[in-house]
């Protein structure tokens, strides 16, 4: 376990957390980085299904600002935003970890894919962060940071990705197109490309497991990639210790990103 040394790097910083499931989330390891860095979060849930899982772990990372928010709906971002605005007056980083797809386009072939989950996916899974950052910047006056979750599956095609990794790739760019557009704002935008995880939104796929070990036997770091890991690196990049760096999608994959052919592994 990779355990954060500074306790007080983000100590006076106040940021939106959206996407945590439960306590195996990608959201919820920075979350708990952040926490463990001194910040102050507030967190969303999109359903109340969803509350029971939210408010414990609010609890946990010692929130009392836990918000409905669904993101397909601009009366509730409106809320959303206000409430955090009159609570804090600002915000100083966001973490945006929401995406969606029917699970039964996610297997079979991409050329299938019908026009109103298309439609439906790219909304959620990429315009949704272009919404939450054009909202939240304007409650960064004094600049700030903001991260997304990608993954591998927007460069290569991936068992079972099929429509998300287009809108993975989708949003990698509106990373490059809103951090040009921020920068002199003092606000950065960036995003992780975190390799294979047990979470809920990878239990989805329908050839998760054969991913997630395929990964583990190739990653050139071959040990399996935990939360602190993907959580520290969303800490380095929402911190002051990233202020040069924007416009980024930083592969958090054990290396496998680099791989082209692996070695044959070797038999007993």
């Amino acid at each position: 376990m990779t355990e954060v040394v500074n306790n007080t790097l983000m100590a006076g910083k106040r940021g939106l957390v959206l996407g945590i499931a439960n306590d195996h989330s990608i959201a919820y390891g920075i979350a708990r980085a952040l926490h463990g860095a001194g910040a102050e979060l507030a967190l969303t849930y999109q359903a109340k299904s969803f509350l029971k899982r939210v408010g414990p772990i609010a609890e946990s990372l010692d929130c009392d600002l836990v918000m409905p928010c669904d993101v397909t709906d601009a009366g509730s971002l409106d809320a959303l935003f206000a409430a955090i605005e009159e609570r804090w007056g600002g915000l100083d980083f966001l973490v945006h970890a929401i995406a969606y797809s029917d699970r039964a386009e996610l297997s079979g072939r991409y050329v299938d894919t019908t026009r109103d989950n298309f439609v439906q996916t790219l909304s959620i899974s990429c315009f949704s962060f272009t919404d939450l950052v054009r909202r939240a910047s304007v409650l960064m006056p004094n600049g700030g940071s903001m991260v997304t979750l990608s993954f591998l599956g927007a460069h290569r095609v991936m068992p079972s990705y099929n429509v998300m990794g287009v809108a993975k790739a989708a949003l990698e760019t509106s990373v490059r197109y809103l951090a040009e557009d921020l920068g002199k704002d003092n606000i950065r935008i960036n995003a992780i490309s975190a390799g294979p995880m047990r979470t809920l939104a990878g239990a989805v796929i329908a050839d998760g497991r054969h991913v997630h070990k395929y990964v583990s036997e190739h990653a050139p770091l071959r040990d399996g990639l935990d939360l602190e890991a993907v959580g520290n690196s969303g800490l380095y990049l929402l911190s002051d210790l990233s202020s040069a760096v924007t416009g980024e999608v930083m592969n958090v994959d054990n290396g496998f990103s680099l791989m082209g052919i692996p070695r044959p592994i070797a038999s007993d």
